[in-house]
């Protein structure tokens, strides 16, 4: 049997710009999703996905030539499921090729709506599995600025940012010249003012690209901001600093997206910060709080509120 993991993903700075190149600040969290592979004699994929108290939420049986032939469609996890295994195969041949199937079973260690990255952690782990390039995989298959790879892939923060023919490439970067990837030690002291709150709706992030390219303005004043930010962000010492700049960030975006920051629309009267992550209108958000808000979000009907330690690889 083998096993593959990869972990979720949050997006603290450069949410839709990062697309163009801003310099953005992404995390690796504790929570990711396992796969399991296990060879069965017959010519054919048992698929079963498990949520994160083990209950089944999807499976269904392919066979292994329906990978590469047009099937009839199914359901939107059944059809993106072999769309994903139909280009792992076209980029490595080899894979999948043999008499025998195999028995596949994924776990997450996070419900599915949290928008942790169900996709980008099954794409990273198909991706080792058919021993091919992740970031390529996504490309091919869901699309996307590919920093939640990153995270599947690393154990500590990192920078990210998409290259283009101006960019230099520093010597310490590991992947390719598509992209830079450094990891970095962000541990502010404030740190445990820090949380993580879920907005009780998923967001499809794919909509949410779409609305943003809509935008033809030029946006290289406002991809040089958000680098900025980004590393001030890193190098931020106090609390009222850090928030200042979250809530700077908000404006820009907003602007951008032409929607108001989740603050102004939510929690008007909250006092501290909070900052949207990756496609604004759900998912989680960032809040940044001199005292523990975990009772003024339940009060409003949020109930899932994470210390930044708790997510945090």
């Amino acid at each position: 049997m083998e096993r593959f993991y990869s972990n979720g993903k949050l997006l603290l700075t450069g949410e839709y710009l990062v697309l163009d190149g801003a310099l953005s600040l992404a995390i690796p969290t504790k929570y990711g999703q396992s796969l399991n592979i296990e060879p069965i004699e017959a010519s054919k994929l048992i698929w079963k996905s498990l949520d994160e108290k083990e209950n089944v939420w999807f499976e269904d049986e392919f066979l292994i030539d329906e990978i590469t032939s047009s099937l009839a469609p199914r359901n939107d996890i059944s059809d993106r499921l072999v769309q994903i295994l139909n280009v792992a195969k076209k980029l490595n041949p080899d894979f999948l090729n043999t008499k025998n199937g195999f028995k596949i079973t994924t776990k997450l260690d996070f419900p599915r709506q949290w928008g942790l990255g169900t996709s980008s952690t099954l794409i990273n782990n198909i991706a080792q599995w058919a021993n091919v390039d992740a970031y390529l995989l996504l490309e091919k298959s869901f699309g996307g600025s590919g920093y939640d790879i990153a995270c599947a892939q690393y154990s500590n923060p990192i920078t990210y940012k998409l290259l283009n023919n101006l960019d230099k490439i520093s010597r310490d970067i590991r992947n390719n010249k598509k992209r830079s990837i450094v990891e970095i030690d962000f541990n502010p002291s404030f740190k445990a003012h820090l949380y993580f709150v879920y907005l009780n709706q998923k967001q499809n992030s794919r909509d949410g690209i779409a609305q943003y390219k809509n935008n033809t303005s030029d946006l290289s004043e406002s991809i040089l901001a958000i680098s900025t930010i980004t590393q001030n962000i890193i190098s931020c010492k106090t609390l009222d600093q850090f928030i200042l700049l979250i809530e700077k960030h908000e404006n820009i975006v907003s602007k951008i997206i032409y929607q108001n920051p989740v603050k102004e629309l939510l929690f008007s009267d909250f006092n501290g910060g909070i900052k949207s992550l990756g496609a604004w209108g759900g998912d989680f958000v960032l809040v940044a709080s001199k005292d523990n808000p975990t009772d003024y979000f339940k009060k409003k009907g949020y109930q899932t509120v994470i210390s930044f330690q708790e997510m945090i690889l």
